[in-house]
């Protein structure tokens, strides 16, 4: 009678289980910090309001034909929602208006796509980060000199706005910087570093650099370090454990920082909203702050470079 009573209560708990409507979350990558904190940012939202979270990521942050084919898979199963940081602004276009084709709301978050059948767009204001990083640099080069960009990847829309406003704020606040170089990382830490080598080989009176990515950072400081090049005034987007030793070392001047965590919660928020008869607003501005060296171990800086991301990713 205990047995039977206890697979009882085991059953009737699967079944309320169960019964959570589903939210998929999709990111364009899961093995940086970023996404990391993305998926705890989802899992705490999906927490607080009841919802099953199905977090799937493609193998590589440059794989668009893999998300789509995790979308395609989430609407044929009939998810209630569905949050997504496209690889590619125009590539997602058809999976995610078929998507809302079959009445499920889907918000943009980290990238923004071109279709206005979103239900919120969730992001850092990306000219703005680009626009910071272009007045720190602007700074601490004195206004004159060589700079270059290390990116992430054409097509990806945030990453594009952060090197356009980049470039705009330097052409504007201090035209005696000129940019020689574009080069791009394509989500690969080594692939960044033979890029900023390369960089380096074809300008070497080169002043200032810029990455505007966690693994085009990673990349581009492991190519100083090779060279032993301190002089180079660097400043970087996203951080990680090592970005953050090498920021101590002083192979990095400053770090733009983005609010992951608060990319995934609102995400999902956004989505239980609709769900729930509300409308959520249709741009989320998640933040974007400049960290110095001096200013590491301020609470703010703290809790944007270590979010408690293994508290969250424990419970999904």
């Amino acid at each position: 009678m205990r047995t039977a009573t206890v697979l009882s209560l085991l059953l009737f708990a699967a079944c309320q289980r169960d019964s959570r409507k589903v939210v998929g979350v999709i990111p364009k990558g899961a093995n940086h910090l970023f996404w990391q904190s993305v998926h705890a940012g989802a899992i705490k939202a999906a927490q607080e309001e009841g919802l099953k979270l199905e977090w799937n990521a493609p193998p590589t942050e440059i794989d668009t034909s893999r998300q789509i084919e995790i979308v395609e898979s989430m609407v044929n199963r009939g998810l209630a929602g569905i949050a997504v940081a496209p690889v590619d602004r125009k590539a997602l276009v058809n999976a995610v208006e078929r998507a809302a084709d079959a009445g499920i709301p889907v918000a943009i978050f980290d990238s923004e796509i071109d279709t206005p059948r979103r239900l919120s767009y969730v992001a850092t204001n990306n000219e703005e980060a680009g626009r910071m990083a272009a007045r720190r640099l602007g700074e601490i080069m004195g206004g004159k000199g060589k700079a270059a960009i290390i990116g992430f990847k054409p097509g990806s829309a945030s990453t594009m706005e952060r090197e356009s406003g980049f470039q705009n704020e330097l052409k504007a606040k201090f035209p005696g910087i000129e940019v020689v170089a574009l080069q791009y990382g394509l989500a690969d830490r080594a692939k960044s570093m033979t890029v900023t080598e390369n960089v380096l080989t074809a300008h070497p009176d080169l002043d200032g650099l810029y990455a505007d990515n966690e693994s085009s950072t990673a990349g581009a400081v492991q190519a100083l370090k090779g060279r032993n090049v301190r002089s180079m005034k660097f400043v970087a987007m996203d951080a990680s454990e090592q970005i953050v030793a090498d920021m101590r070392d002083g192979w990095i001047d400053s770090l733009v920082l983005q609010d992951p965590f608060r990319m995934g919660y609102e995400s999902v928020k956004a989505i239980a909203a609709k769900l729930a008869g509300r409308t959520p607003p249709a741009i989320i501005d998640t933040g974007v702050a400049l960290i110095l060296k001096n200013q590491l171990d301020e609470p703010r800086s703290k809790e944007l470079l270590h979010p408690d991301v293994q508290r969250w990713l424990r419970l999904q």
